[in-house]
């Protein structure tokens, strides 16, 4: 599973933002990581400086053979809105394997 991270000119994409996002979306998706090839996360700042819960984490991930499934989380700081968003994609991608299984 390839894990690539985009951010929009309002944050900073350092190695270790990449470091910190690969992590958290490896250990949210680590259950169904082998029907994956891979996953994109999406981070905009949507106030810029003026704060608030404005960071916004879209995660998308690429199912071997299905179409790309997307969640998306806000709050006040990346790794909160990355893990929220990652664990609402695997909960849709678990229950949309469970019914390919039973078909």
């Amino acid at each position: 599973m390839q894990i690539h991270i985009f951010t929009d000119h309002n944050i900073q994409g350092d190695e270790r933002l990449a470091e910190v996002c690969e992590q958290i979306v490896a250990e949210t998706m680590a259950p169904i990581a082998k029907r994956l090839t891979r996953v994109e996360v999406h981070l905009k700042d949507e106030r810029g400086p003026k704060g608030g819960e404005d960071i916004r984490a879209t995660v998308e991930a690429r199912p071997e053979g299905l179409r790309p499934y997307a969640a998306h989380a806000d709050a006040t700081d990346i790794p909160h809105a990355v893990k929220a968003a990652a664990k609402k994609l695997r909960q849709r991608l678990e229950a949309e394997f469970g019914k390919l299984a039973h078909h």
